[in-house]
């Protein structure tokens, strides 16, 4: 067998006896430079140094920590509370409701799973009490949760583009379009699902109150400016996305101590504590996948596979829907950030040598993550829905086939239409 076989067997079988991913990744590598021969074992540790020595990897956990700080001092609340009144009263208004309060505070997150956790531990009980069944409760948050991976701030994304050599400025700016047509397009599958289902239009929802409204307005005021302070900092260049993190902290400290009064110092904590735990999740997997790819490029990986796909068709957008396919398979048993790390440092020579724009790319891969996370076993989005509603994985995974559905049709469109990834990018002067 030669060294690459094995590299990829012995990573197969750590996968499959359970052994986590990062220690999966250095066990394969390990054993691929003990049967190669000709790479010295100091290329281990100098290698996961260099994985986690990234100046960009700082953004991730200050985001989970400010998208942490905004749940507990009641941000998310007053989010909904507006949206709610605008679009409520429609035919499967709460479930509207959910979905683009998930996309609002998606731009505050950067998370699927924390996108989900924040908007549906307040939208699925007001679902259930107001008629709505807890699956099509639970199916609305899960599925308006993926957006939060799509839409700037982006963990994925971020790490996207440190793995590509690409501007996460770049990056974040071509998810914005994509990211509102899965909106979109999920908003509608929402009141199509209710109308199917029979809800009534939501009673105890007051009509729309100009006078009203503009009153929840003011109120929510410094909440509902959070996601334009963060990205307006970015996209000014008055700020790099790792100090817009920061600056995301600081104004989520302020609005909940001294303007909602409803953060304590318990609530802190736990938002450290998240962004500590998430930190070491992503920087072991980072380090780990650093070392992997380096003995898949010893080993001429990506260049074996270019040539085995490439044997089927030149044609980029068939190429991209053939990666797409292996990513929906993948994104069953693998965890999104996971799967990026190791696939994008061997994909990308195939697709740039196709001519394909890498932020064009890296938007595909994000948004193929999304159906990651509504597909069974390993559906993370499935499983904070499920304990909030208190309902089984199994249910919620029917009920949400029809996004996954819409999604499907979304990331055809992006494929095809590269455009909507590059065009906004371009306009603003994003470089790579």
């Amino acid at each position: 067998m030669s060294t690459l076989s094995i590299t990829i067997v012995s990573l197969v079988v750590c996968f499959f006896i359970g052994m986590p991913i990062f220690m999966s990744l250095i066990i394969s590598a390990i054993v691929a430079i003990m049967t190669c021969g000709y790479l010295p074992l100091s290329i281990i540790h100098n290698s996961l140094f260099d994985g986690v020595n990234l100046f960009p990897l700082l953004a991730i956990p200050c985001f989970v920590i400010a998208g942490t700080l905004m749940e507990h001092g009641n941000i998310t609340k007053q989010i909904i509370d507006v949206v709610k009144q605008l679009v409520g009263r429609l035919p499967g208004g709460l479930g509207i409701t959910t979905i683009m309060a998930c996309t609002f505070f998606a731009a505050i997150s950067g998370s699927g799973p924390g996108t989900v956790a924040a908007i549906g531990t307040l939208m699925i009980p007001s679902m259930v009490r107001s008629g709505y069944t807890p699956s099509y409760a639970a199916a609305s948050a899960s599925s308006g949760g993926t957006i939060g991976i799509l839409l700037p701030p982006s963990n994925p994304m971020i790490i996207f583009a440190i793995l590509a050599n690409v501007s996460v400025t770049a990056m974040f700016t071509a998810g914005i379009v994509p990211g509102l047509m899965v909106a979109v397009f999920m908003t509608s599958m929402a009141m199509i699902k209710a109308k199917l289902e029979g809800v009534k239009v939501n009673e105890e929802q007051p009509p729309f109150n100009l006078k009203v409204f503009l009153k929840s307005l003011s109120k929510g005021g410094f909440a509902l400016a959070t996601p334009f302070i963060i990205l307006g900092s970015i996209y000014s260049g008055m700020a790099t996305p790792v100090e817009a993190s920061v600056i995301a902290i600081v104004w989520a400290l302020f609005v909940g101590i001294v303007i909602n009064k409803a953060l304590r110092w318990k609530h802190i904590k736990l938002s450290l504590l998240e962004g500590a735990m998430l930190s070491g999740t992503v920087l072991l997997i980072v380090g780990a996948s650093t070392l992997f790819g380096k003995i898949l490029t010893y080993e001429q990986a990506p260049l074996r596979l270019a040539n085995m796909v490439l044997g089927v068709s030149k044609d980029p957008a068939i190429v991209l829907l053939m990666i797409v396919g292996i990513l929906y398979f993948l994104g069953m048993f693998m965890e999104t950030l996971s799967t990026m790390i190791i696939l994008a440092p061997v994909l990308l020579p195939m697709v740039t040598g196709l001519g394909i724009d890498p932020i064009h790319f890296g938007v595909i891969m994000v948004i193929t993550n999304e159906v990651a996370m509504l597909t069974p076993p390993l559906g993370v989005n499935l499983f904070v829905a499920s304990r909030i509603a208190n309902l089984s994985v199994e249910k919620i995974s029917l009920a949400v086939l029809p996004y996954l559905l819409v999604l499907t049709i979304c990331i055809i469109i992006v494929v095809y239409c590269p455009f909507l990834s590059t065009w906004l990018p371009a306009a603003i002067g994003a470089g790579q």
